[in-house]
This record gives C-alpha cells, structure tokens and sequence, in this order.
C-alpha cells in the first residue's frame, strides 16, 4: 500500500481515453517505453478491473497506491520466452548459494539480525553470467570445423547471451538458500545448552520437512497468496525493477554496472572500519560522550536509554550509526506509508521498555534491562540442566529445589507484544480482508484472476499440478516423522501432527500480511504457547514442536514471495518449482555447516547474556529461553503465574483491531488517513523491537528511509529510477562480503579472533560507544 508521498513517479504516459471508443494504440505504447530508459509498458489486458479512470495522476504520472497499479504500471508484462532452466543458470545459482546462505547463518550469530540482500546476490551473479556467455566458448565457435561433433556440449555448456529468465533462476536459487533455518538454530540449541550433537541425517531429514512442508502449502494456497495483483511483496519491487532494466533496457548498462562496483568496493573498503578498526562508528551518541563523569546512578540510566552499540546495552535513543551491514538499505524500497507504522512502534518501545523498568514490572530491576536469557529469582543465571537433567524432561524434585526461572521485562514484553500482533493479525485478516480471500479462490476456480502477469503466464506455460505440491507435503510429512522417532527430539508423534497443522491455520494469515505491506508479525510465540501446553516439562519438544509449525509459515511466506517474482518475470512455474526446493536444500546444507563452525568456535561468547559487538548469541538464547519457560507453562503462565498476561495478549491483540473495523464501517478516511492503513500487528510489533540486541542503527535506518522514499523518490525521481535500488544492493553487497571476510579472517568463525589493537575509536575496555553504565568498566 503506497500514498503519493511513497510512490515512484514514473516516466509520463500516455493519459487515459476520454471515452471507450477513443484510440488508443497499445502496441506503440510498449514499443515506446521498452525502448526507453523506464522499460515500462501499459497494460496488455484491458477490461473493466483495470479501468484508467480510477488511477490518479500527477503531473502527467500514474500514482501507484495499489497492487492493481504496481502490475498495470510498474512491472512489465513483456515475455520474451528465452529459456530458464539451463545448466549455466543452476551452476552459478548454486554456487552463490552457498555465498548467500553462509551470509545468512552468520548474521543469526550477531547483535543485529539481517537478511542477504537479494539485490546484491542478482547484480553479482548478472556479471558473472555476462562473463560466462562472453568469454567460454560458443557453438559458433567450432561451426564449420573438425571440432563441429563438440557444438552440441558447448552449447550445453554456454547457450550464449545470458538472458533475464537464466538469470532469474540463478538468483532465486542464491536468495533461496539464503532465507535461514529454524531447524539449524534448534540444533545450535541443542549444541550450547544441552550438549547434544545431532546427527548429520537427523539434520538433514528435519530440515527437508520444514522447508518443503511449508512449500507444499504454498503451491496450494497460489491462488490466494501469489496470484492475485494486490498481492505484490513490496520488497521484490526493487529486485524486479533491476532484472528488467538490465535485460529490456541495454543502452545504461555499462553506466549503472559501473556505479553498482563503485559503490559496491567503496562500502567494501569502508566496512572494515566500523565492523573492526574503528567500531565507534556503529554507533556514536553525543550524550553517552558528553556525559562521562557523572554519577553511577545517572550513567546506569543514560546508559539503558542512549547506549546501543553493544549486545543488549541499551535503547541507542538518538545514537548515529555509519555501520551498514546493520543498517542495510531495506528502507530504500518500503514506502513511507508502511515505514511509518514501524516508526509509531519504535517511538513506544522506547516508552515502554524503559517504563517497565523503571516501575520493576515484572521484578526487572532484578535482572539487565536487556536480555533474552534466563534467569533465577535472585538474579543469577539459571540452572536449567540441574532441572531438566540428560533426558530433557521436568524433574520436579530439583525445581522445587532451584526455583522457577525468570526473564528480563523487556523480554516479558516482547512476548507479550508477540502475542498482541497475532491476535491482531487474525482479527486483521478476518475483518478487513475476508470478502477478498473469498473472490481470489473465485477467480482461481474460473480462471477469471485480472492480473496481466498472471494471464501471461496462464496462456503460455504449464501450470505445476496440484499433485505435485501434495506429494511434497507427504514426502515432507515422512521425512519428519522419521525425526521424531529415531531422532533426539523427544517430541511425541500426535504432537508432531499438531505442530503441521498449527503453522498450516497460521500460513494464510501471515502470507496476506506480508503480502499486502511488505513486512509481517513473528507467529513463533504462538507456536510456542501452544508446544508448552501440549508438551509440559519438555524444552527440546517444544523446541522441535515451534520449529516446525514456525517453519511452515516462515518457509510459506519467501517461497510465496519468489513465486510472486516468477509472475512478475514469466518463470514457467515448473521452472520455479524445481528452482526453489534445490535452493531450499542447498541453504540447510550450507547453514548446518557454518553453524556447526561458529558456535564450536564462539561457544563462551554465544552463551554470554550480553556478547560483544561482534558475535551475540541472543538467537540461541531467546529460543532456548522461550523453550524452558513455556515447557513450565503451568507454573509461569497459568492464572497464579507471574506471566498470565502474555498468553492473554492472543486475545486482547484482537479486540482494538475489531473497534477500528467498526471505526473504519462509519468513517473510512479520518484527517486524511485511511483507517486500514493503520497496522496494529505491526505496531505491536515494533513496540518490542528494540528488546534485545544492539539498537544503535535505528535512526539511521529511519534516515535512509526518508532521504530514499522522501527526498530522492519525489524531488529527484530520474536518479530514483535509475539508481536508488542498485545503491542499495551496492552497499548491502560491499558490507556483506567484507563481513564474510572478517568472520573467519579476524572474528574467530571458525578459530582464535584476532581483536584490533586498542584505541579511542576501539576501547579497551567497557561499551564501543563509551555509554559505561551497569557495571560495564568491573
């Protein structure tokens, strides 16, 4: 959803027709844009769904405020039918996914949690294929001579210009396998905190079922989630962009290649700086400088509110950060309309969090402000293997001896602020959305769906069969159970049932949100109330229970999103299908791995509540706390518990989304705002962003997001066009690679670290941004 303040302004067309019979000559429209620098074409289908009176245009330009308008106006519907599965395209995908999921499993190991930039992965794999078809040999090359008999495997081999549909695939194998897995960080759990190495095939089986079950949903939710036009994932707008003007629009290339490299070596040799000589800069807070020599008790409270640089340090309120590979250039593509809902709940979270402090809600004076791991009673680390023992399981005896565990109030509240936004959701989807999920399985039934990319693809290829996605979800469903009975998962087989079809109920819900504004909810903690009741006393159950129904609907939502993609460039869906789930195994494989590297190597700082700047364990952590805590979800959570409000925000999440539907009935636009334009879920949702990690960049985040979405996208939307979104895969790129570098050349990924020696810009001691308060100078 977009407003004119968020929208590109697009090259002039042609204004709509007066009348029905006023000419209006389509096929010279696309030959006009095509060949210039928008690469923008009208509309193929004309009808009445898509009728030009309902757009609004400014200064001549089509105002792009639904997914109806990003498929007339924005996202070409031309197909030139060029092959997409060849050898070429599946050797240079698989050989940056290993890049693309390396990246990614390193990023669950730092203090701010990242995906691989999808722009970066295509810009580089489009000049690797341009060097493949240009430089290894071709047919043509041995036509005509003794060599001839060899044509056939140099074809094979290069089948000549590397075109848009090879390229698509090479990407989405790389972005596939970059997308992480719950079942690698359950087995990081299970490394760290119960000393149990999970074996290669127990590995490998969990996360083929997790991936491809959630796959198998996808295919038949498609005609809800992919194939209609208000469905468009926001943040393929850019990766889309980029594919089509490298391929329909030749005459920039060498231009906007060479400023992709510069700006990609530039942020490359900058990253080094932040991420490890000079790491002050990721995160810079004039109050934390100017406030050195104050009492004990007033740096403990700067440092909870303006520290941020460090894991779990503080709020970073008003901290500068120069680091990229944290701040990222996700805000580039997101419009202002759907970056303000997150702005609303960050402004809470700073309320919020310091409030429950400072009142001792929930006894959090007792405990670091910050922190996802847990506790006991008297502020000490919990002993949890003195409670649940080698066999995973409640021994009650020795709770009643060490106590109940505890956590942090702000990681109370990121709970509770979880289950607000799913309830949200629910309520969301069922009251603004329904009459919607209704018409899209109508228009599936009679193959009547609107959407122009969805007509292409529908006359001139082969649908995948529905079979094929229910044989996927039976092998998936196998394969699983296979894991939990001759795996280490304690989990019982009814159980397993439950945890399908809990992520199955919440995959629609979720995909719809992230469909429509570009970013969701985490239903994890869903997930993980449900696993505590029907597992009680059984951590690593409720572990394997959350992460496959989590799984299901994280997996459902990236693979919808590239199917979406493949719409939107003509991927024959068969193409797609084979496309995703080699990229869905290369990812486990290559995650497993790198796991398995950094947690052996930084298992002393993984374990640590706060980690470093460097390396933090809070993914680890949070799941492994969320796990025990829910595993006693009788004592914590039941009506005499000290966590009875979290459970209750499932239902209280539903009850304001449910006044502003009926607000919405009698009053649609209130000052100027759509009433269901405000996203409750993702308010909630942001309210507890800042609840655990290092929370220096979000200023900076917000920046970007004005200067990209305000500043370049209104007043200087040529520049916007050409190069906003190749900056943005620029920067992520330079500043992603250089990380990869760092972690196993000088950050101890897989050895010793090698630390930079001491300076004003790398203190020796206490916070990088000098906010020393809580003890961090002993």
């Amino acid at each position: 959803m977009a407003t004119q303040d968020g929208v590109d302004q697009l090259p002039k067309l042609p204004a709509a027709p007066s009348s029905p019979t006023e000419s209006f000559d389509e096929k010279k429209v696309l030959e006009k844009h095509q060949s210039s620098d928008s690469y923008l074409a009208h509309k193929i289908e004309r009808g009445p769904a898509y009728d030009d009176d309902e757009v609004e245009y400014v200064n001549g330009e089509p105002v792009i405020t639904s997914g109806r308008d990003v498929s007339r106006y924005l996202v070409d519907v031309r197909d030139d039918g060029d092959p997409a599965l060849t050898f070429r395209s599946l050797f240079i995908g698989t050989v940056f996914a290993g890049l693309g999921a390396a990246l990614c499993q390193i990023y669950l190991f730092k203090p701010v949690q990242l995906s691989v930039s999808t722009v970066f992965l295509l810009l580089l794999i489009y000049t690797v294929g341009l060097a493949w078809a240009k430089y290894l040999p071709r047919k043509e090359w041995v036509e005509g001579t003794r060599f001839e008999r060899l044509a056939g495997a140099i074809d094979f081999i290069n089948p000549g210009e590397f075109r848009i549909k090879e390229h698509v695939v090479s990407s989405l194998v790389a972005s596939t396998a970059a997308y992480g897995s719950t079942a690698v960080m359950n087995f990081a759990v299970q490394r760290l905190y119960y000393d149990t190495n999970v074996e290669a095939t127990t590995a490998v089986l969990a996360t083929f079922s997790t991936a491809c079950f959630g796959y198998g949903l996808v295919g038949l939710l498609r005609p809800l989630t992919v194939y209609p036009s208000e469905m468009v994932y926001w943040a393929n707008l850019p990766t889309v962009s980029i594919f089509q003007t490298l391929h329909f629009d030749t005459k920039e290339n060498h231009k906007r290649l060479r400023f992709f490299w510069t700006a990609f070596t530039g942020m490359f040799c900058f990253e080094v700086f932040p991420a490890y000589i000079f790491p002050l800069l990721n995160g810079i807070n004039i109050v934390c400088l100017s406030t050195q020599h104050v009492s004990s008790a007033a740096q403990d409270v700067i440092t909870n509110l303006f520290g941020g640089t460090n894991g779990n340090e503080g709020l970073g309120f008003l901290s500068i950060s120069f680091d990229w590979q944290y701040i990222s250039s996700t805000y580039m593509s997101l419009p202002l309309i759907q970056q303000a809902n997150s702005w609303i709940g960050y402004a809470l979270c700073y309320i919020i969090i310091m409030g429950i402090y400072y009142t001792n809600a929930w006894n959090s004076k007792m405990f670091p402000m910050l922190s996802t791991s847990l506790y006991s009673q008297n502020g000490t680390h919990y002993n949890q293997q003195a409670v649940f023992g080698t066999t995973f399981t409640l021994n009650q005896t020795a709770l009643d001896t060490v106590g109940l565990p505890a956590i942090t109030g702000s990681n109370a509240w990121s709970n509770l602020a979880a289950n607000l936004s799913i309830g949200g959701l629910i309520a969301h989807t069922l009251l603004f959305w329904s009459p919607y999920v209704v018409e899209s399985f109508k228009q599936a039934r009679a193959k009547t769906q609107p959407d122009p990319h969805w007509q292409v693809i529908n006359k001139n290829y082969s649908e995948v069969p529905w079979w094929w996605y229910i044989i996927l979800l039976a092998l998936s469903f196998f394969a699983g159970l296979i894991v939990v009975f001759q795996g280490q998962t304690t989990l019982p087989w009814w159980s397993y049932i439950i945890s399908l079809l809990l992520g199955a109920f919440i995959t629609p819900f979720s995909t719809l949100l992230y469909a429509r504004m570009g970013n969701g909810v985490a239903t994890n903690q869903l997930m993980k109330m449900v696993a505590g009741a029907v597992n009680p006393g059984k951590p690593v159950a409720n572990l394997y229970f959350s992460m496959w129904s989590h799984d299901v609907v994280s997996t459902s939502i990236g693979l919808a999103q590239d199917l979406k993609m493949g719409q939107y460039l003509k991927i024959p869906p068969r193409a797609m299908f084979l496309t995703q789930i080699w990229g869905t195994l290369l990812g486990a494989v290559v995650n497993y791995v790198v796991m398995i590297s950094v947690v052996d190597a930084q298992r002393d700082i993984l374990l640590d509540p706060r980690g470093t700047n460097v390396w933090s364990g809070q993914e680890v952590q949070s799941l492994n706390s969320a796990a025990v805590t829910w595993s006693l979800a009788k004592q914590l959570y039941g009506p005499h518990g000290p966590y009875i409000w979290i459970p209750l925000g499932l239902v209280f999440g539903m009850i304001p989304t449910t006044i502003q539907w009926a607000i919405a009935r009698k009053w649609p636009v209130i000052g100027g705002v759509k009433v269901d334009s405000v996203i409750l879920p993702l308010i909630y949702m942001y309210s507890a962003w800042m609840s655990s990690g290092s929370n220096s960049t979000i200023l900076s985040s917000v920046l970007v997001g004005l200067i990209s979405q305000l500043w370049l996208r209104r007043y200087h939307p040529g520049w916007f066009k050409k190069y906003n979104y190749i900056l943005g895969g620029a920067l992520d790129g330079g500043a992603q690679v250089m990380i990869f570098i760092l972690a196993f050349a000088v950050f101890g990924a897989s050895g010793v670290p090698k630390p930079f020696p001491t300076w004003a810009g790398n203190p020796a001691q206490g916070n990088v941004d000098y906010c020393n308060g809580n003890g961090a100078l002993d």
